[in-house]
């Protein structure tokens, strides 16, 4: 289940299918409630999250591996949800309330800003030990948002960083225990939600121009 419902100027989207993996009817529903997002006229931010301990395991392997000539159509699909996420009109907050592994790391690293829960979880990139290359879009995006020894180091080890290690090389903003990720997420979101949302979708959009364009072009290298 996809959720997104509004606390006051806060709309905050609720992953709740288990690993959260991204099944294509999954990635469609993130779709739609980034459409309400755009089209509201008023301020707002948005804060995503997981449940239980699980923020989001990534690409959906099961359904890939039953949709294998799908893999191309599929991976654009994933690409478009971090661009759009790099685009939107609003200021973001990943409330990563457990395991942000691969994909699920990766759209952790969409958002401006992330609260990660401080006694459960590790952020992971742990292509290298799946023996899966990392596409240009997911590359640049890696790149665009870590900094280089980081990078480096989370793609070639597919090292597990616990909130605090996460926090250190800036992988993550804050660390909450489990109860208050959630809320310092929306806290966090609330107070950027003023801000002019066209603005900041434009500068965020020139920032990571390079980023975007690897990730609306050619899928694989």
């Amino acid at each position: 289940m996809i959720d997104l419902r509004r606390e006051g100027d806060v709309f905050v989207l609720h992953m709740d299918e288990g690993e959260n993996r991204f099944h294509p009817d999954n990635l469609d529903r993130i779709g739609v409630a980034l459409d309400e997002i755009e089209k509201y006229d008023g301020a707002a931010a948005l804060v995503t999250t997981g449940t239980g301990k699980f923020y989001s395991n990534g690409l959906d392997l099961d359904w890939l591996g039953a949709n294998r000539e799908k893999f191309e159509d599929y991976l654009r699909e994933v690409h478009l949800v971090y661009a759009r996420l790099l685009e939107l009109s609003a200021p973001t907050v990943a409330a990563v309330n457990g395991h942000a592994f691969a994909g699920g790391g990766m759209l952790a690293l969409c958002h401006d800003f992330a609260v990660m829960r401080e006694d459960r979880g590790y952020f992971c990139l742990p292509e290298v030990d799946l023996g899966m290359s990392f596409t240009p879009g997911m590359n640049a995006l890696i790149h665009g948002r870590l900094a280089p020894a980081v990078a480096h180091e989370a793609m070639l080890t597919g090292r597990r960083y616990t909130a605090q290690q996460a926090l250190d090389a800036a992988i993550v903003h804050r660390t909450a225990p489990e109860a208050e990720v959630l809320p310092a997420a929306i806290e966090l979101a609330a107070s950027l939600a003023g801000k002019d949302g066209r603005v900041v979708g434009k500068i965020r959009g020139d920032l990571y121009r390079p980023v975007l364009e690897a990730l609306r072009g050619p899928v694989l290298s």
